[in-house]
């Protein structure tokens, strides 16, 4: 079987040189180069806007941008993949549909901080899926942050321009994320995952040996329209269970101060009790599989992995059939290490950890079943942890 590949171009050298090419055909002069990485996150999942931990890495395909200053206060916007220009002012710049609305987002983050931004023009394009859970508008965020940081000198740190690309995407996208996808898209590092404690912000990196193992994405093709809202409410669900647990315990701030015990104790209603205890049982799942990549067992690495996709499935029902088939079908295939879904929810990738030389076949025999299954063709993407947002 034919893995996927960019939809348009074979590697991100041939990207580039594509974007260069569109730049100086719409704008007449050489632009700068910049890409920002899509990412996975090998386990802990909706953890990140609970305080707690998560283990992402960036990945081998990114959003790469194409910018230069111009002498007045417009802003030109092209989409390659999308074949769509959009031209604003600064004056003007506000949340609209579609995808200019991620730049916009950055560009407005940076007035309010007091950042003099200039009129420019900007080409993008990428090899991150969309709605394949991966994080192509963090992507399109930090590369964006990272660009005007870049040409217009503003010397702002790494980290803060993660936290105006999270709020970018509060603000202008309206999903309330957490800071995960941007801090793995901006702050990777080639062959290593990043334990981030979401709350402190303090992270460490932990090597993932992969000589015999390759991490396979398996994209449902289905992104169903539950995501957006469904993530808000899972939010305010655990938002609720902390309140109910701070009648007693005013110490707690939220849920990764919260033990089982407390729960049991303090949360009566049902839905709202299957929420926190995911959380709190990915958190602690999410510690001990750390202690697994430093003893080199990727084999109890996997296996959690497989519980946490149970977690997401039956206690915090952001699953679907879809991934939950895709999970199902490689669980007895003694070549998978590890596999679940991964990011919001209800459609997009599984993760998985699978033995370099099944992985052919394993995606053959899959594909085959999630055509019978589900009537939908399976996509499947082999990526490679990669460093994060850069110059090119």
């Amino acid at each position: 079987m034919k893995l996927a590949a960019s939809p348009k171009y074979k590697n991100g050298i041939k990207m580039m040189t594509q974007l260069v090419e569109k730049f100086k055909s719409l704008y007449g002069n050489e632009p700068l180069l910049f890409r920002s990485p899509g990412r996975i996150n090998l386990i802990g999942e909706h953890t990140d806007y609970n305080d707690g931990f998560v283990l992402p890495a960036a990945i081998d395909k990114a959003v790469y941008v194409a910018i230069g200053m111009r002498q007045d206060d417009e802003i030109h916007l092209y989409s390659a993949e999308f074949n769509d220009r959009y031209t604003t002012s600064l004056q003007s710049v506000q949340p609209v549909q579609g995808w200019p609305t991620y730049v916009l987002g950055v560009v407005d983050q940076f007035q309010k901080n007091g950042l003099s931004v200039k009129g420019f023009n900007m080409v993008l394009d990428g090899d991150v899926p969309i709605g394949a859970g991966l994080s192509s508008s963090a992507a399109v965020e930090c590369a964006t942050a990272f660009a005007l940081n870049e040409i217009f000198g503003f010397a702002i740190e790494r980290m803060s321009l993660v936290k105006m690309a999270q709020k970018a995407e509060h603000e202008f996208a309206g999903v309330k994320c957490g800071i995960m996808d941007q801090f793995a898209s901006m702050f990777g590092k080639k062959e290593h995952v990043i334990r981030l404690d979401c709350r402190s912000l303090e992270y460490e990196y932990f090597p993932l040996e992969m000589d015999e193992v390759k991490i396979v994405l398996l994209d449902t093709q289905v992104k169903h329209s539950l995501a957006s809202s469904e993530y808000n409410v899972r939010r305010s669900q655990c938002e609720e269970g902390v309140a109910a647990i701070q009648q007693r315990y005013p110490s707690v701030k939220n849920l990764r101060d919260v033990t089982v015990d407390m729960l049991k104790e303090c949360v009566t209603d049902g839905i709202v009790y299957n929420r926190c205890l995911y959380v709190i049982e990915e958190n602690l799942r999410l510690k001990a599989a750390c202690q697994d990549l430093l003893q080199h067992n990727l084999k109890s690495f996997g296996e959690k992995m497989f519980a946490t996709h149970e977690g997401l499935s039956t206690l915090y029902e952001v699953s679907c059939k879809e991934l939950d088939f895709l999970v199902g079908a490689v669980k007895s295939n003694s070549a998978v290490l590890g596999a679940r879904m991964m990011g919001g929810g209800f459609g997009g990738c599984t993760i998985n950890l699978v033995k370099k030389d099944a992985i052919d076949s394993l995606i053959e025999d899959v594909s085959v079943q999630y055509e019978q299954a589900m009537h939908k063709k399976l996509k499947a993407y082999i990526v490679q942890i990669e460093n994060g947002t850069s110059k090119m």
